[in-house]
């Protein structure tokens, strides 16, 4: 397990859950609807990008967790409830604003919250996501699909980003190391290049 609800008020409700909730009786339904889906669309470069107003560097922008112990919190301070634990270092989130030193962050199921800036770290990893969730997603020893297939890797898999063309991504992980599709991933938006 990745993440560890808290508290005696958030038994059989989901982070997502709770946080949506917090949200819909705080901000009402249009804010907390926005929670639950992933934006769509397509890549963006990085001028176009709008810029966090503490850190000046692009918002939304994949990020990892730095420790093997992150608080997510409801709001943007250490008095805000711990809502849940990440237990998963290296595990890739999506940084979705910034205040002060705190990030609100979503991780790939879409649950949101936030965290110190210094539980996260620049070093771009990625979490395997195949079309159903059942699927093997090959992986290739070149950035082409007729290439030999070095490895097929279930889903939830975590790897360390190595590089990106736009379609394919170099990935390595423990035993593993090749280019895969890169729409296959959850850490690296389509179309982005990663060197």
């Amino acid at each position: 397990m990745t993440r560890k609800s808290i508290g005696a008020g958030l038994r059989g409700a989901g982070p997502k859950g709770v946080l949506c909730g917090f949200l819909l009786s705080f901000f009402g339904c249009v804010i907390a609807a926005g929670c639950l889906t992933w934006p769509a669309g397509p890549a963006r470069a990085a001028s176009e990008l709008a810029t966090g107003s503490v850190s000046g560097l692009p918002v939304p922008r994949f990020v990892s967790l730095k420790s093997d112990k992150v608080n997510v919190r409801g709001g943007p301070n250490k008095d805000q409830d711990v809502r849940w634990v990440y237990t998963r270092p290296g595990m890739p989130v999506e940084i979705t604003a910034e205040f002060e030193n705190w990030r609100r962050i979503r991780d790939w199921e879409g649950a949101e919250g936030w965290v110190y800036h210094s539980l996260l770290s620049g070093r771009r990893t990625a979490t395997i996501v195949p079309k159903l969730k059942d699927d093997l997603v090959l992986l290739y020893s070149d950035p082409d699909g007729e290439s030999a297939v070095v490895a097929k890797l279930q889903a939830g898999v975590l790897a360390s980003i190595k590089s990106c063309t736009g379609t394919w991504c170099r990935i390595a992980g423990k035993g593993f190391d090749g280019w895969i599709h890169q729409e296959r991933l959850w850490g690296a938006y389509p179309g982005e290049k990663v060197e």
